[in-house]
């Protein structure tokens, strides 16, 4: 690391936040845990084998790219991607083991142009239900009845049949209710159709936790793993955030009443104040919606002032500073706190938004590998093509 800005990932709070989890689930019901965009931002390789090592059963990814990632990375779970594929690239994901999202028809019937040895090597699919989120999936009952006769090929295993909800982190459950019994009646179709499904499931993180009667015989938990969930609403759990954000002061200079700071002359000092400038900035996924947020530093908030900068930003310090001193843009320093719920809420998001937008830039450390011990070097080996189950 050859600047003084970092995240740091505390794994011990990823592996509990899934045992936590885990103790609100029956025992039958699978543990999927999504580690997308690099786990969130997490790092996707160490959050994959957290998750193992927290008893997950499954992985799941965006993806192919990503699922590949893991696989040479030596991260051998059962992984579900969950963006539809090309068709020309389904041997690739079967040389690889991984499990499809499908949502069409007429999917299955340009992949039958590449798909090789049809009855010879398996293609594990879960095939997505429109249910009102209306972003990918299968809606009505003429759709379901075409893909009905590609899901009864031999050589194809339907793994999943799934759905995800809208206003799961709402306090009004209205809509969710209505898209849980839509998902209901869509179970009815490949009931009726004599597909068999190995796992049912609808409930991601938020729906998980506050509404254990939709885990069905799978859960998908994303958010909740990294400490993120709609607190308001799920008293019950305490989850730890699993990343915290640092820097240190690189410069310090007075500022005298009047004069202006940075970009666009944005801010006037309205007194003598003493400024520090910081290496991090909106390249690094610290964007200018984070404008007249703060940050904590020697255990005081301290607010941003000027415009954001590509690499740099600046605050306004309570006191002068030694250059070099701690600073803190998520986490904690003393009794002071900055939480990914406060800065989510100032731009109007939601937290994953702000650790997924933390660039490669940004170095990554981990905490947690030591108390892994020899499970965690184990899991290090890599993928090796003699374990693919063709």
């Amino acid at each position: 690391m050859y600047r003084d800005t970092w995240a740091e990932i505390n794994l011990n709070h990823i592996r509990t936040n899934l045992s936590v989890i885990r103790q609100t689930l029956s025992a039958q019901v699978k543990l999927m845990a999504v580690v997308k965009a690099n786990g969130y931002g997490h790092g996707d390789v160490e959050t994959a084998r957290s998750a193992e090592l927290a008893g997950a059963d499954y992985l799941a990814v965006a993806y192919l790219d990503e699922a590949i990632h893991l696989r040479t990375k030596g991260i051998k779970l059962p992984i579900l991607i969950l963006t539809p594929i090309k068709p020309d690239d389904v041997q690739l994901a079967i040389a690889f083991d991984l499990m499809l999202t499908v949502t069409s028809a007429a999917w299955f019937e340009e992949m039958r142009v590449f798909k090789e040895e049809a009855y010879c090597s398996k293609l594990k699919v879960h095939v997505k239900m429109d249910t009102g989120l209306g972003r990918i999936g299968i809606k009505t009952k003429e759709e379901w009845d075409e893909i009905v006769p590609w899901l009864r090929a031999a050589d194809i295993v339907v793994d999943g049949f799934y759905t995800h909800f809208a206003t799961a982190g709402m306090a009004d459950t209205t809509y969710l209710d209505q898209q849980a019994q839509r998902f209901m009646t869509m179970m009815g179709w490949s009931e009726t159709s004599s597909i068999r499904v190995n796992h049912f499931h609808c409930a991601g993180s938020a729906a998980a936790l506050r509404f254990p009667h939709l885990a069905m015989d799978m859960v998908r938990i994303g958010a909740a793993m990294y400490g993120f969930y709609p607190q308001n609403l799920i008293s019950h759990l305490q989850l730890e955030p699993a990343l915290s954000l640092h820097s240190r002061l690189i410069q310090v200079k007075k500022l005298m009443k009047g004069e202006f700071l940075g970009y666009d002359n944005l801010y006037q000092a309205e007194a003598d104040e003493w400024i520090g400038t910081i290496p991090i900035g909106y390249a690094d996924g610290w964007s200018q919606r984070m404008q007249h947020t703060e940050l904590l530093i020697e255990g005081q908030r301290a607010p941003i002032v000027g415009k954001i900068c590509m690499d740099q930003l600046m605050v306004r310090l309570p006191e002068y500073c030694e250059e070099g001193t701690l600073v803190t843009l998520i986490g904690k320093q003393g009794d002071e706190e900055i939480t990914f719920n406060e800065l989510a809420a100032h731009i109007g998001s939601v937290s994953q938004e702000i650790s997924t937008s933390l660039t490669a830039r940004v170095a990554r450390e981990y905490t947690g590998k030591k108390e892994a011990g020899a499970k965690w070097v184990k899991q290090t080996l890599p993928f090796t093509s003699s374990s693919v189950k063709m």
